[in-house]
């Protein structure tokens, strides 16, 4: 399955004569490292494309919807779901189209966001993720602000300051943001990516996950930057027209253990907002991947 989905699709139309009008689908894939709510996003991502409560429709056969079957229950019940094993990487590919007929292949990865880290450690990226890296014409990173640190580390601190205090393990670690920055240089490397100038493709869409845990935060891109500024200031420098939009799956924190019979009665499709960059909620959590297809 993966062998035959690794190129982006191909549409031809008739123009008359001998003239051909190639249009490229759009492919895009969904990243992010551990406890960042992929598998959430994925499953009310998924509810809303069943049911017709977003601004896109399924069209054709998706592929592998298993890894979400369980999400979708939990959710169902009022409760989360764990955590995808760290060695699993199973796809599910979605085939999307919005109102105007633009049609994108919405490549899901269910995997271990263990898997990301141990990438940029070992500094290899394996063949699965080199194919779908490669054939992708839009990025979406999810980061959750509140799991990542701001903190001085050896890109951030000063040279004079280096030799005045005992050097330790731990502070010659890469911080949260220099680890962000070092995993889209890696992707960067292996993809189509014009080195000419700043990126157009793939596109970067940055959402900040877990939103409702980011008190007193209303515009996105003013959240990424005070959080995380030198990450922040990578990707405005590195990408031509990047994204940053705040997303809030759940709406609101759920236990694996026991059910929010709020959650349960109203349906998981009654929850989940997504920010757009003037800090206005948005319960279509579809919307970052329609405003793809409107762009193309």
């Amino acid at each position: 399955m993966l062998a035959s989905a690794v190129q982006p699709l191909i549409h031809y139309s008739y123009m008359g004569g001998d003239n051909l009008m190639v249009a490229r689908k759009r492919s895009v894939l969904l990243l992010g490292e551990s406890n960042v709510g992929k598998t959430h996003y994925g499953a009310q991502f998924l509810k809303r494309l069943i049911i017709g409560r977003s601004s896109l429709k399924m069209f054709g056969q998706a592929t592998n919807l298993d890894p979400f079957d369980q999400a979708l229950n939990s959710l169902s019940d009022g409760r989360a779901t764990g955590h995808t094993p760290s060695e699993t990487y199973v796809e599910s590919i979605w085939p999307v189209i919005d109102a105007q007929g633009q049609q994108a292949e919405l490549v899901w990865p269910d995997y271990g966001g263990e898997q990301v880290r141990r990438m940029i450690a070992d500094h290899s990226i394996a063949g699965a993720w080199r194919d779908r890296i490669q054939g992708g014409t839009d990025w979406i990173l999810l980061v959750r602000l509140h799991d990542l640190k701001n903190a001085d580390d050896i890109f951030s601190r000063p040279l004079v300051d280096l030799g005045k205090a005992q050097v330790t393990s731990l502070a010659r670690r890469p911080s949260d943001q220099a680890r962000l920055i070092e995993l889209l240089q890696m992707l960067l490397y292996i993809s189509p990516a014009s080195r000419d100038g700043q990126v157009v493709t793939p596109s970067l869409t940055i959402l900040l996950s877990c939103w409702d845990e980011l008190e007193g935060q209303h515009k996105p891109r003013e959240a990424l930057r005070a959080s995380l500024p030198m990450f922040s200031d990578f990707v405005e420098s590195v990408w031509d027209s990047p994204a940053v939009f705040g997303l809030s799956a759940l709406e609101r924190p759920l236990s694996e253990q026991q059910a929010d019979q709020d959650y349960a009665i109203k349906g998981p499709e009654s929850f989940g907002y997504i920010v757009r960059r003037d800090g206005v909620s948005d319960a279509d959590i579809t919307w970052p991947v329609s405003r793809l297809l409107a762009a193309a």
